[in-house]
């Protein structure tokens, strides 16, 4: 017998959630084949098997929390209960060929043979399986066009449970699965939904906490004219695409002035250890994007060493990575200062959160025509944008945060002059 344990996955992530077994006990893996999806803090990872032969037992449930190094499934290396899973599929094509037998249709056996059916695990996509847990939906129920039967996560979106249910007065109370969303009926027939948080939801509900409980955060605010970006953005962009086959957005120039004023203010690109700080020198922005379970902060590593575009692909294939969750653990880790931009969603101003151990963050927001007064007889409309920096006081003092926020600023409203930065 062979044990199959939870590997290392990261040095921050000692422990994860079963999210769903791809395997059951019985079956054959072969040396390599992936057997569960375990959902971490971060990110899902599937877990393979180091062995070959039969699936004996699981030691742990779905929706079970198992730690690094702890046994979760057994597997019997002489097994000969199963067959291997290149044999059972070719007998199951083989049998689509075969026609099925007439039998006299009676009221018993359909009754009969429903129930095991019905018990089957349906044939689903990770995504699909993870998002039907979430919604505590039962994939069995979910129908598909797929015409290999194959339910895929665009039909759990659409599948509504509540279709041809009974009427809200007869259905006030339902019992249902602990995992299930549970819909609970008022007098007034209110319907409220209950569900259950994922695990990566309520590690950012937590972290989030213990930011404000053990940081001592302070935002400071200014305002930049973003009339030379933009402009330098529309007499550049269709070049620039040509030549490196990516679009030029505004991002790439508020990571190259970020990483130019952490170089100034270096005490914004540190961490706090202890009774010590530990200033880095080196410059892995992170980007905050928002992602299907929450917002995630994928790296653009050693930003300072990027040109524009270099810094636009890695920030496209972030975030594409981050909408279809592909990001990886890799991807999450290691980030010395934050870029947060609101402004995508209408953010007009905000206060962004620190994203520990990191002691600053720059959020960005939306860019809106107001009057500036150019000078003392002058106004003119002019594309602005309010950019805030939080950061901890604790080893960040109001004056450092001031001129750095300046500095990015500066940079911004002259573009050419991130070229001498650089």
């Amino acid at each position: 017998m062979a044990e199959i344990k939870v590997p290392e996955l990261a040095e921050s992530i000692t422990e994860g959630t079963i999210a769903q077994w791809l395997k059951k006990p019985g079956d054959f893996v072969n040396k390599g084949e992936y057997i569960v999806e375990l959902e971490t803090d971060k990110v899902n990872v599937e877990i393979i098997s180091d062995y070959e032969g039969v699936l004996k037992e699981l030691r742990a449930n779905e929706g079970d929390t198992v730690r690094v190094g702890e046994t979760i499934a057994v597997v019997d290396e002489k097994g000969e209960s199963s067959q291997p899973a290149s044999q059972v599929l070719q007998e199951e094509e083989m049998k689509k060929q075969i026609p099925f037998q007439q039998e006299a249709p009676t009221e018993s056996k359909p009754a009969e043979n429903a129930t095991p059916e019905k018990k089957d695990r349906p044939i689903a996509s990770p995504a699909a399986r993870k998002l039907a847990r979430e919604k505590g939906i039962d994939l069995s129920s979910v129908p598909t066009i797929d015409p290999l039967g194959r339910v895929r996560k665009h039909d759990v979106e659409l599948y509504n449970p509540n279709a041809g249910s009974i009427s809200a007065e007869k259905a006030s109370v339902q019992p249902q699965k602990p995992d299930q969303p549970v819909i609970l009926q008022t007098e007034a027939v209110k319907p409220v939904e209950r569900i259950r948080m994922s695990r990566r939801r309520q590690t950012i509900a937590n972290r989030l906490v213990e930011v404000q409980q053990t940081a001592a955060m302070l935002t400071t605010f200014n305002e930049v004219d973003m009339t030379a970006v933009i402009n330098l953005r529309k007499r550049r962009k269709d070049k620039f695409f040509e030549e490196h086959d990516v679009r030029l957005g505004f991002m790439s120039f508020f990571t190259k002035a970020v990483v130019a004023a952490l170089k100034k203010q270096p005490y914004l690109n540190a961490e706090i250890q202890g009774d010590e700080i530990l200033l880095k020198k080196y410059y892995d922005i992170g980007i905050a994007v928002a992602a299907p379970e929450g917002l995630v902060v994928p790296v653009v590593r050693d930003a300072d060493r990027k040109n524009f575009a270099e810094i636009e692909s890695d920030i496209m294939e972030l975030a594409e990575k981050a909408r279809t969750n592909k990001l990886s653990l890799k991807d999450l880790q290691g980030g010395t200062f934050t870029i947060t931009n609101g402004g995508v969603f209408g953010s007009l101003l905000s206060t962004p959160i620190l994203n520990g151990p990191q002691v600053g963050i720059l959020g960005m927001h939306k860019i809106q025509l107001r009057p500036v007064a150019i000078d003392e007889e002058r106004i003119e409309n002019r594309p602005m944008m309010y950019i805030a920096l939080t950061y901890d006081h604790r080893i960040v003092d109001g004056k450092e945060a001031v001129t750095f926020l300046a500095k990015v600023k500066e940079l911004i409203e002259d573009p050419e002059s991130l070229l001498l930065e650089g």
